[in-house]
């Protein structure tokens, strides 16, 4: 891994930021390809998702809406192990989700004057299950599970059809995974395709599709690779998502007393995602950064995919970056805001209490990513490329939305009037005011006796 030496540096903001490894998000790039396959499908609904599929996944789907028996038919054949897996993290998920809902709240501000706030599940949600290069069972429980505690009441799911399944089928450990959670409306469709899907809805082409093969959704979540992401971004006008996340990565702050094995397999842990996967450690510790290193050199060749391990520690967006201390390690944790988080120092807490910006925060060296990616009860669907600085990971609150309800009676309104009026008259809005006071005055129009009419109606 490249070093970046920030020791005996005075960095502003601006520079700081600068400074961070960072892989390249390249949707701009992406846009030429994606935009023709959203208006296609957009125009042709399931004639041309099918079409996308064989160009893509080189099969051609019979059935887009995956039928209910090949879901119960792949929880039956689940292996038991993996099923008891999966179980134990919907489980913990769950628990962790019912604590999440928000809860409505009123405020009283005077008699007959209430503001209160709502929670509202969104209605119809697209979840997407990205394939490639792994199978992500965990993502369906990851999205899945808080939009079941949210009380969204439609949930349909994409993933792309297995590469070994001659019918065109998703993978069935994620249908598997799906029955598990009670999901049963499911599409065997990946990439960008499924993205116009979710956001345009789909006509049926052939008999089995129905007059509609998919309705539309009011917003999209789950992660995805560039076309994915670039789709997600060019849908957002008019259908909600969740983030155009970008590749996975992981940050780590330690310390002299950090064990340097550890932390190397924690590191190649999150390079295994992806090529352009981030691993960066921040330290003040050379000893341990060429321990480190050292430790890499002997796992790396080792681990089954090493090739493309090596391939995202040694790019750009990986670092060892050396530090003056604790504090200018701390400093350029919070300005790269990393997806994933690990403190490995001596007095974890102390630390965590000074982080304001990661995706989700991973406490001392029995906390190690995977952890969260399968089965802490976290979610694993976090922000990416710096964007912990202002986003949040996945969550209840992802599938609901405040809406907040007035409720001011006769006394309450008539209090705030003539202040009202007066402060829609600054803006030249004068009919703003003249809304209100119709209430209690009989010419609001009349602007030569309205101080007077305000002084007999009371409101003065």
């Amino acid at each position: 891994m490249r070093i970046i030496d920030l020791r005996g540096q005075k960095l502003s903001r601006a520079e700081l930021l600068a400074a961070m490894p960072r892989a390249a998000m390249g949707t701009s790039e992406a846009t030429d390809l994606v935009r023709p396959i959203l208006d296609d499908v957009k125009e042709r609904g399931a004639a041309a998702l099918r079409d996308f599929e064989e160009k893509f996944d080189h099969v051609r789907p019979k059935n887009l809406r995956v039928p209910a028996e090949a879901i119960a038919d792949a929880l039956t054949t689940l292996d038991p192990e993996v099923r008891a897996a999966i179980e134990e993290s919907v489980r913990r998920a769950r628990a962790v989700a019912k604590n999440q809902v928000p809860k409505d709240f009123h405020t009283d501000l005077a008699p007959g004057a209430r503001v209160a706030e709502r929670w509202i599940p969104i209605q119809r949600v697209g979840l997407y299950v990205p394939g490639g290069k792994a199978v992500y069972p965990s993502s369906v429980i990851m999205n899945a599970v808080p939009a079941q505690a949210a009380g969204v009441e439609s949930l349909a799911i994409a993933t792309p059809p297995a590469r070994d399944n001659a019918e065109g089928l998703p993978n069935k450990t994620i249908l598997a995974t799906c029955a598990i959670l009670g999901v049963d409306e499911v599409y065997a469709v990946g990439g960008a395709q499924a993205i116009a899907m979710f956001a345009y809805g789909a006509k049926g082409s052939e008999p089995q599709d129905g007059d509609v093969l998919c309705d539309p959704v009011d917003k999209i979540t789950g992660p995805g690779n560039i076309f994915v992401a670039t789709a997600k971004s060019l849908v957002s006008a008019f259908v909600g998502i969740d983030a155009v996340a970008g590749p996975t990565e992981i940050g780590i702050i330690a310390d002299k007393d950090a064990n340097p094995s550890l932390l190397a397999a924690d590191l190649i842990g999150q390079a295994e995602h992806d090529e352009l996967a981030g691993s960066v450690l921040f330290t003040d510790s050379p000893e341990l950064a060429e321990k480190v290193q050292e430790n890499l050199n002997y796992r790396v060749p080792k681990t089954e995919h090493a090739e493309r391990v090596h391939t995202s520690l040694s790019g750009a967006q990986s670092a060892i970056v050396l530090t003056d201390g604790l504090d200018q390690s701390i400093d350029a944790a919070n300005a790269y805001a990393a997806e994933h988080l690990e403190i490995q120092t001596k007095d974890a807490d102390a630390v965590v209490k000074r982080i304001k910006n990661a995706g989700a925060i991973f406490r001392g060296p029995y906390s190690p990513v995977p952890l969260g990616d399968y089965m802490s009860g976290s979610n694993h669907v976090l922000p990416t490329g710096g964007t912990a600085r202002f986003a949040a990971g996945l969550g209840v609150h992802t599938f609901m939305k405040p809406v907040e309800v007035i409720e001011y009676d006769e006394e309450g309104l008539k209090e705030l009037a003539a202040r009202i009026n007066a402060f829609a008259v600054s803006e030249d809005l004068p009919a703003h005011g003249e809304c209100v006071l119709s209430r209690f005055v009989e010419d609001p129009y009349n602007k030569e006796t309205l101080r007077e009419q305000e002084k007999e109606a009371g409101l003065l």
